[in-house]
């Protein structure tokens, strides 16, 4: 085999396990569905509400002054 064929050829793999690669990502996000009210409810539990933290006063500053 010459090189030039062989590296047409390993060029022609590359871009196949790329496109198989991209094809198959794709495909299993569009399966994704959205959250059930109980794994809402889970989530909420386990990583805590979404509401905004009370405002610090006289926190510790960030570098002591020695």
């Amino acid at each position: 085999m010459s090189r030039s064929v062989l590296i047409v050829l390993l060029l022609a793999v590359a871009a196949v396990s790329t496109a198989a690669t991209v094809l198959v990502i794709n495909s299993s996000d569009g399966g994704k569905s959205a959250l059930t009210a109980e794994q809402r409810a889970a989530r909420e539990k386990f990583f805590g509400s979404g509401k905004d933290l009370p405002p610090i006063k006289d926190g510790q500053e960030m570098r002591p002054r020695w």
